[in-house]
């Protein structure tokens, strides 16, 4: 491989990709580097950062043969030979030999690679679990607290301990521990349990965990409502991967998801508390004395303004929640009675999402009733009838087939009292065969 270096008055490093990199460092001066073969990844073919060996001898960075391996394939990519072992050797001799030629070449702008740490293992882990959970038994936060952020140190280094630490349990064994501190004092283990909270969001979803139980759910909903952001977004991102029929008896729920969606902290923050939301108002089984309490809260207007300027995530999820909000005779009262409702709704009609799209008309077809004819005229008015038709042209599911074709049916008798379609904007749809 070949890198190209350009040197001009002042030295600094102008671009740098896989196969070339250019640095300033003198007036219409150009050399050439090699990087020697033996210090590329046969993978990648970029400088190896972290050269290990496997058991056919042949030398790889180690994100590269990581990902080679866990993609299934069981055999060395050089050799092709089949592998007897996936146990992989640190090359600290190649490493060095690596570290001496970047500084060599310092002077055009390459950069020593740094040591690299050692991945943690699964005994480590193993281990560290074990003690976590003897310390919680115990109710020894401090020894707890030392644990939880040991692993997140580790966590921090790669996505390959994060990997490591999943497939060997620490989810469940850190659910085990944030529902034992939980269940004594939410208020006084409030330090070890915002560390574990934080690393738990690592390993969704987590299975076989505790944190379905009564006192790990009040314990994340109180989180929810407080006033430490990076904990109400960790809590909302939780919430969403817990059992729907255990959250609908959490006390004081559904008040502290409304709070996350007015006073957001964050888009994904928010996404999470949208589908906790949907779950409950489509799946709970007091789903409607649920969706009730939502709109008496406000949800609605909040929902409305979220779709304004959303983005596709949150509008689709924003518009799921109004369509399950409508099945409920309040929600869909509140519904009508706010201005921005239809013509909003009709906008996001084939502009975000096929799945938006549903949605939206879904929405419609429940507010649509051919007694109340001021509501029909301005479902016509901003636009309505003619993307249904487009809708029916372009195609869509069978369930959103039949709302577009019942709410065509009701428009249509009232297409003489309004002036909103134009013959001219049908002119480019689609004949039908």
């Amino acid at each position: 491989m070949v890198l190209s270096w350009t040197k001009r008055n002042v030295f600094r490093r102008a671009r740098k990709g896989k196969d070339q990199v250019q640095v300033q460092v003198g007036e219409l001066e150009v050399e050439e580097i090699v990087i020697p073969t033996h210090f590329r990844c046969p993978v990648s073919l970029d400088l190896m950062k972290d050269p290990v060996t496997l058991s056919t001898g042949i030398t790889y960075d180690r994100m590269s043969i990581e990902k080679w391996i866990e993609a299934g394939n069981k055999t060395c990519p050089v050799t092709n030979q089949i592998l007897s072992t996936f146990d992989i050797i640190p090359n600290h001799a190649i490493r060095r030999m690596i570290q001496d030629w970047c500084v060599e070449n310092s002077s055009y702008g390459i950069e020593r690679i740094p040591t690299p740490r050692i991945p943690v293992s699964s005994y480590q882990v193993s281990q560290t679990c074990t003690r976590i959970l003897s310390a919680s038994q115990r109710g020894d936060e401090k020894t707890c607290q030392e644990l939880v952020g040991k692993i997140k140190v580790w966590g921090r280094e790669s996505e390959r301990n994060k990997r490591c630490m999943v497939g060997n349990g620490a989810g469940a064994v850190l659910a085990y521990a944030f529902d034992a501190f939980s269940s004594v004092s939410v208020d006084k283990h409030v330090v070890v349990l915002e560390e574990i909270l934080e690393v738990l969001t690592w390993m969704i979803p987590i299975a076989e965990s505790k944190l379905g139980s009564p006192a790990s759910l009040n314990c994340m909903v109180w989180f929810l409502q407080g006033k430490d952001l990076a904990a109400r977004k960790n809590a909302a991102l939780l919430l969403k991967e817990v059992c729907v029929q255990e959250l609908a008896n959490v006390e004081g729920v559904v008040d502290a998801l409304v709070k996350m969606v007015r006073e957001p902290v964050g888009t994904i923050a928010t996404k999470a508390c949208l589908v906790t939301i949907f779950k409950l108002v489509s799946s709970a089984e007091n789903k409607e004395v649920i969706a009730q309490r939502f709109v008496e809260l406000g949800l609605i207007s909040l929902l409305l303004e979220a779709i304004v300027d959303g983005e596709k995530g949150i509008c689709e999820k924003a518009l799921g929640v109004l369509d399950c909000i409508c099945d409920c005779q309040k929600g869909k009262e509140v519904l009508k009675s706010n201005a921005l409702t239809l013509p909003l709704v009709v906008k996001k009609i084939l502009r975000v999402s096929q799945l938006a799209s549903s949605f939206a008309v879904s929405i419609l077809r429940k507010i649509c009733d051919k007694r109340e004819e001021g509501i029909l005229i301005e479902v016509l008015q901003v636009g309505a009838f003619q993307k249904l038709l487009v809708m029916l042209q372009v195609g869509c599911d069978e369930s959103t087939k039949g709302n577009a074709t019942e709410l065509l049916k009701l428009l249509n008798g009232f297409r003489n009292k309004t002036d909103c379609v134009d013959s001219l904007d049908l002119k480019y749809l689609k004949k039908p065969l």
